[in-house]
């Protein structure tokens, strides 16, 4: 295995640091100490079972230790984001924004063995939480079980920055660790949060053409927003702002 040398800084975040290597061919996640060893080589096996549904997305290159922290290299993709895309065209930002749910419909159309069931993660999100009484986590936990157990791929973070459209036009997804098997209104309903975080006329937008595409309710995705914000903050949550913006989604109602 050879050494890699980190090159330039590229984005910073809760868990992980991702750099670009010296010589320009390897994108590395550097997690924080605080991150299990499991989620490194989860993401890693994430990785290659997905390859092997023909998904575009960066192969795994190497796993290791760097100044005592756990490292995973993968290629490294030329391009831009498709937030990036937005921002510098707002002109054609509905249009990127319908190539983004179709990107994601192609996700949704698989299915893998093995994995991490979303159900299951979602169970356990729910009962960690130290915000909410016993009451407001029945709630939550009677909304889960009463939706339908669907075993469609679903990525957990799919939102603008994860999707790099080369000057080629090939589009690639990244950030795999939070994949699990379960009901891709569920990551729709999580994608719609993240979205309405910046911006909820692109939130609803979007929600708009999946359910239009897909011939979903509105309602039966709406459905699943307390339950994901819940996931949301589960994992931890330390902007404040968003913060209380998700704890007002925790609010167990029903959308007419």
């Amino acid at each position: 295995m050879n050494e890699i040398n980190l090159g330039k800084l590229i984005s910073k975040g809760e868990t992980v640091d991702v750099y670009k290597s010296e010589d320009g061919k390897l994108a590395v996640k550097i997690f924080k100490p605080d991150c299990p060893k499991t989620m490194v080589f989860y993401e890693a096996l994430m990785i290659s079972k997905i390859e092997e549904t023909g998904l575009n997305l960066p192969t795994v290159k190497e796993i290791e230790l760097i100044d005592g922290k756990w490292a995973l290299a993968t290629e490294f993709i030329e391009g831009k984001t498709l937030k990036q895309l937005m921002d510098e065209e707002p002109e054609h930002k509905d249009e990127y924004l319908d190539d983004m749910v179709e990107i994601q419909l192609d996700v949704h159309e698989n299915t893998i063995r093995s994995v991490a069931k979303l159900r299951d993660a979602l169970k356990s999100e729910i009962d960690s939480l130290s915000d909410i009484d016993y009451i407001k986590k029945y709630e939550l936990q009677t909304r889960l079980d009463s939706t339908p157990k669907h075993t469609k791929l679903c990525h957990g973070n799919f939102v603008p920055e994860n999707i790099i459209v080369t000057d080629e036009g090939e589009v690639y997804i990244l950030d795999w660790v939070g994949a699990t098997i379960g009901n891709a209104s569920a990551d729709v309903a999580n994608t719609y949060l993240e979205l309405s975080l910046t911006s909820t006329e692109t939130a609803e937008k979007y929600l708009a053409l999946f359910c239009e595409k897909t011939s979903t309710s509105k309602k039966y995705v709406q459905e699943w927003l307390p339950i994901m914000a819940a996931s949301k903050l589960a994992k931890g949550v330390t902007d404040k702002k968003e913060r209380e913006l998700l704890l007002t989604w925790l609010d167990v109602v029903d959308y007419s």
